[in-house]
């Protein structure tokens, strides 16, 4: 009996990040009575829900601590920006005659060599 109830307690604690048929085959040679395995289910669902809400809490507490705008303006002072852009033009009828002439343009900054 120590053994299966000390897999009982594991499965338990390990429940809130198992599937509920992960839990069942993993209690399955233990062969509880059906009330035991309902309560260990609907307990490990209240596992996930609690665990999920505390952690939705803490994201959402520390994303709203961020000042994005604060973030972007640094991010542009402290890096360059290269921007390289390929554009062709095609005519609309483009099956019956293929495009004459290809333009590529390239934009640097001055300051990056």
């Amino acid at each position: 009996m120590g053994e299966a109830l000390k897999k009982l307690l594991a499965t338990g604690i390990s429940a809130a990040f198992m599937t509920e048929e992960s839990i069942r085959r993993m209690v399955s040679d233990m062969q509880l009575p059906k009330e035991t395995l309902a309560l260990l289910l609907q307990g490990a669902n209240r596992s996930k829900d609690e665990l999920m809400n505390r952690v939705s809490k803490e994201v959402i507490a520390i994303i709203s601590k961020i000042d994005f705008v604060k973030e972007a303006s640094r991010f542009a002072e402290e890096h360059k920006f290269r921007i390289v852009a390929e554009v062709e033009v095609i005519k609309k009828d483009a099956s019956a005659h293929p495009p004459q002439a290809t333009t590529s343009v390239v934009v640097k900054d001055s300051t990056s060599g």
